[in-house]
Order: C-alpha cells, then sequence, then structure tokens
C-alpha cells in the first residue's frame, strides 16, 4: 500500500483561521468571505452542520476585525433554557429572581467593544429574539429585572444548523430578526461534499494527537484515504477528529491501519441514528441499540447502562428546557418523583439546566 504526505493549505489568500484545514474551493470561498467581511461592521450569519467550524470562522472574524483587540464571548443559545439564557445574555440585578443574590454582567456587556457569537441561534426562544432584535436595531437593553437601559457596542456573528427560513415557516423564529442576522451570510461546506481535505485533516489531527500522547506519527496509506473519502461523516470535521485520535492512540505500527476505524466507518455497518425521521421512533430506537452494542463492542458488559443513561439524560435536559428549568413541572411530566428527578439531575450533571 502506498502511503502519503499532506500538507495544511498554503495559498496566500487564505487567512489565517486557527485550526481551520483545508484547501479546496469550497473552502477557498469560505476563507475570501471571512476576510473579506472581517474588516465590516456587517452582522454575519454563518450556516452549516454541526461539527462543521462555525466558531473557528467566529473567531477569525473576530481576530481579523478592528476589534481584535476587544473581548470574543461566546454563547450556546442550545444549552440554557429560556429563563437562564436571558440572564447569561442580558444579565440581572439582585433579586430579580429568587436565587439572584447579587449584580450580574450579561454576556452582551461583556463584549462591549467586541464580538459576541451567538450559537445554535435557531434554539433561542420567540421572547428572547424579541429582545435581541432590540440590541440588533438600537444597541441597547435592560438587565432582568432592572430599567435601566444599557448601551452596548459589540459585533453580533450567528451561527445555525437548521434552515432559519423553514423555522419561520414553523412559527418557531422571527422573520424581522432573520433579515438582521443574515446581512452577510456564510456557508461552512460538510465534509462530505469537501473530500479533497480529508487528507490533510487526517494529517493534522494525527499529528496533533501523536505529539499529546508522545507517539510516533503514523504515516497514511492510500486505502485509509480512500475509505474516509467514502464515509458521509455526518458529524462532519469533529467525528473524524474523534476517530483520528482513536487510530492514532490505538496505532501499534508506524502505519494507520483500517482496521483502527469503527466498522460503520468502514461500511461493515449502518452508518448511525438516522437523520430522517420517516421511519418513526421505533426504527430510531432500534438504531440507537444497534449503534451503542457497535460502539461498546463484544467484550463490554455495561451496555445496558450506556444505552440507558444515554436516552434517559437526552430525555431530562429535553423536558427541563420545556419546562424552563422548573424541576416540579418537568418531574409531572415524566412521570417521576421530585426527588428522583433531582437525584438524576445531579447524576447526570445536569444542574445548570435547572431551578
Amino acid at each position: 500500500m502506498a502511503e502519503r504526505e499532506f500538507t495544511a493549505s498554503g495559498r496566500r489568500d487564505a487567512p489565517i483561521l486557527s485550526g481551520m484545514i483545508g484547501d479546496g474551493p469550497a473552502m477557498q470561498e469560505v476563507y475570501r468571505l471571512t476576510q473579506q467581511v472581517a474588516a465590516t461592521t456587517a452582522t454575519v450569519l454563518l450556516l452549516g452542520e454541526t461539527g462543521t467550524g462555525k466558531e473557528l470562522v467566529a473567531r477569525g472574524i473576530h481576530e481579523l476585525s478592528p476589534r481584535a483587540t476587544g473581548p470574543f464571548i461566546r454563547v450556546n443559545c442550545g444549552a440554557l433554557s429560556e429563563s437562564l439564557l436571558e440572564s447569561e445574555l442580558f444579565g440581572h440585578v439582585k433579586g430579580a429572581f429568587t436565587s439572584a443574590h447579587e449584580n450580574r454582567t450579561g454576556r452582551f456587556e461583556a463584549a462591549h467593544g467586541g464580538t459576541i457569537f451567538l450559537d445554535e441561534i435557531n434554539s433561542m426562544s420567540y421572547t428572547l429574539q424579541v429582545k435581541l432584535l432590540r440590541v440588533l436595531q438600537e444597541q441597547e437593553f435592560e438587565r432582568v429585572g432592572d430599567t435601566k437601559t444599557i448601551r452596548v457596542d459589540c459585533r453580533i456573528v450567528a451561527a445555525t444548523n437548521r434552515d432559519l427560513l423553514d423555522e419561520i415557516d414553523a412559527g418557531r423564529f422571527r422573520e424581522d430578526l432573520y433579515y438582521r442576522l443574515n446581512v452577510v451570510p456564510i456557508y461552512l461546506p460538510p465534509l462530505r461534499e469537501r473530500p479533497e481535505d480529508i487528507g490533510p485533516l487526517v494529517q493534522f489531527f494525527a499529528k496533533k494527537y501523536a505529539l499529546v500522547n508522545n507517539r510516533p506519527t503514523p504515516k497514511l496509506s492510500e486505502d485509509v484515504i480512500t475509505m474516509l473519502r467514502t464515509y458521509a461523516w455526518p458529524g462532519n470535521v469533529r467525528e473524524l477528529q474523534n476517530y483520528v485520535e482513536r487510530a492514532t492512540v490505538l496505532s501499534t505500527g508506524d502505519t494507520m491501519s483500517l482496521s483502527l476505524f469503527p466498522p460503520h466507518v468502514r461500511g461493515l455497518a449502518p452508518i448511525r441514528l438516522s437523520r430522517s425521521r420517516s421511519g418513526g421512533l421505533k426504527t430510531l430506537c432500534s438504531e440507537l441499540v444497534t449503534l451503542g452494542l457497535l460502539e461498546a463492542g463484544e467484550e463490554s458488559i455495561d451496555v445496558h447502562e450506556r444505552v440507558v443513561s444515554l436516552v434517559e439524560r437526552e430525555l431530562i435536559l429535553q423536558v427541563l428546557k420545556t419546562c424552563q428549568g422548573t424541576q416540579t413541572k418537568a418531574a409531572t411530566r415524566l412521570g417521576i418523583n421530585r426527588n428522583t428527578l433531582h437525584k438524576k439531575i445531579s447524576d447526570y450533571g445536569l444542574e445548570s439546566e435547572a431551578r
């Protein structure tokens, strides 16, 4: 098997974006737009699937802009309930709610003079979208529980992994906010649309994890690169990074072999949970169990705990979000005792979602 050596992008027209690897036409367009928009004050909307590098581009926009010496503040809008996200973004004053024991500065205030990156903007509630629209239009807001207006000067870069026009049609996203955010859209292609970048990415991650683990960097064979280029990569660069780290750590020879990658990557098992919901809950459940068994391996003795815990944690997380973090409401909807729910929240590390 022939071995290959790949190099990261060396094109002069590609801006330096820390952690971004790729020199194909699709990524060149990303670099061009990033460099062009960075020097302006325009609001940017990053579009792309999970794992395509939206945060890296957001940081690149900040670092290439006149605001580079100011703060870069990231907020994951999908990780917090509505009430917690409102306090996180806009801050609160003492006594605004039960656990507000002191004044707190919000992320917009913290981003003054710099850039705020709103990830998963599609997860923001309709109510908070109204407040965000005001910040975009007037550059002002009030902390939760306060009447004093605060003016702020920060650039907004937002990101979504869903089609916001579909969200508008479904009544989950404001059309006026969409047009305020979508001044300069930048589309980040999924990895399956840029197979020419897989070689350099694998080389980059292999070197990185070999260095971290004090191991020699394994060489890449043509067979490995061909295999990786035929896989669909539903988790994109983040998924590739995960598997290359595993292969680098487990490699015993000087060449990265096919056997170090999971069966579904090699085409020997179903890829993963289906993106389509047409098969219904029963089909999704079957695929989840299949994937759990494959990833656990034949020697595993904790498959039940792995799979059931994964589903239970996600169920509790989503119910907490729909109940704005209120444990009593969540326990009622789940049909379990409040004390039981409290223990599970602690076991799964979901305290930040509950109140």
